[in-house]
């Protein structure tokens, strides 16, 4: 019999599929409520130079960053965007708004995602509260709904009285009076997120005090989170996922200050996986950050050379999702994903009020 000589296809690197990045968490390793105080919570430090890892409190991040770095904050602002009430027939229903409409600039008509969606189709309403109803306008491509807030007064005001923290899927229990302050950076100042920048949520005003007087600078960037953040990749060949597009921002000060300390050889340490999405949307090939509003779908995945990140501080994320692909591109597929195994091994809590992790 002669020997087949059908050409074999190489083996493809690790972290080029989308099933490389699962890994297997216990459901008691994620974090339903978070430490107190912020800073309190667990730090896992990972050295892209020889890939080790030591075990720290968040508070610690202090001593890591010199005097003269930078931290890049984003400033966004989570709102009551999950709406809870009652169909005409009397069923429940939930609306969870998700960005102001395009091309609709009244601040009453939003993109929305619905349930149950076969019983709103356009035309019907729900109500919210006694002068409070959610019409439905149209439906997206995306099946996601149009939406028009009816009120008699300030439209976003009712929904600040009427809705709902969105805590995410994995959090299984409602949302508490205290999840109001705790799911939202101290530093937050414009609202239009849907889910907090959680690597965000372990700073302190104490904290970031002392960072002051220690000569770290401090530089805001705007990216409204939205629940595309929470979609995992369904597709084995990331390259096919449809990322989702949010609304970001580098203003004319922060990228002038950005690349100024960059100029002066010290770091740029970015809190985040959406501060880096911002800053590298706005960086240009050559490292320069230019000022940049509008939207962003970058999806940031192995192989990719970051230009406008030096270090990265982020929390645990879920598995096949966007978010830890990004890390192992920054990080290196193979030190993230020991990482992860570590931070199971050791009991870390995990996702939005779990522990954080720097990588340096």
């Amino acid at each position: 019999m002669t020997a087949s000589h059908e050409p074999v296809a190489p083996a493809a690197h690790l972290g080029a599929r989308t099933s490389d990045y699962d890994y297997a968490l216990p459901e008691s390793h994620i974090a339903q409520r978070p430490v107190e105080p912020r800073d309190a919570s667990r730090l896992l430090v990972l050295d892209r130079r020889d890939g080790s890892l030591a075990h720290r409190t968040f508070r610690d991040v202090l001593e890591l960053i010199p005097d003269g770095d930078a931290i890049v904050l984003n400033t966004t602002k989570v709102f009551r965007a999950r709406l809870l009430g009652h169909r005409e027939s009397g069923g429940p229903a939930e609306i969870l708004l998700l960005r102001p409409a395009e091309g609709i600039s009244d601040g009453l008509h939003f993109e929305a995602m619905i349930h149950p969606g076969g019983k709103l189709r356009p035309g019907r309403a729900v109500t919210i509260a006694d002068d409070f109803t959610v019409e439905i306008v149209d439906t997206t491509p995306k099946r996601t709904r149009i939406v028009k807030l009816v009120t008699s007064g300030d439209a976003m005001a009712a929904v600040e009285a009427h809705g709902h923290v969105p805590l995410p899927p994995y959090i299984e229990r409602a949302d508490e009076t205290g999840d109001v302050s705790r799911y939202q950076t101290v530093y937050a100042n414009q609202a239009g997120s849907v889910a907090a920048p959680t690597a965000g949520l372990h700073f302190t005003d104490d904290l970031l005090a002392r960072f002051d007087a220690k000569g770290i600078e401090r530089v805001d960037v705007l990216l409204h989170v939205g629940a595309g953040t929470f979609r995992p990749v369904s597709d084995d060949d990331p390259a096919q996922h449809v990322m989702h597009e949010e609304w970001c921002e580098v203003s004319v000060e922060a990228a002038a200050r950005i690349n100024a300390i960059r100029a002066r050889g010290n770091k740029i340490w970015v809190v985040g996986t959406t501060g880096v999405r911002t800053l590298e949307t706005a960086t240009d090939a050559h490292g320069v950050v230019q000022p940049y509003q509008g939207n962003t779908s970058i999806f940031l995945r192995p192989p990719y050379q970051f230009r406008g990140a030096d270090h990265l501080i982020t929390n645990f994320h879920l598995p096949k999702s966007t978010l830890i692909m990004l890390v192992a591109a920054f990080a290196g597929f193979d030190a993230t994903m020991h990482a992860y195994r570590t931070a199971v091994a050791e009991q870390y809590r995990f996702y939005s009020y779990g522990d954080a992790m720097a990588i340096v």
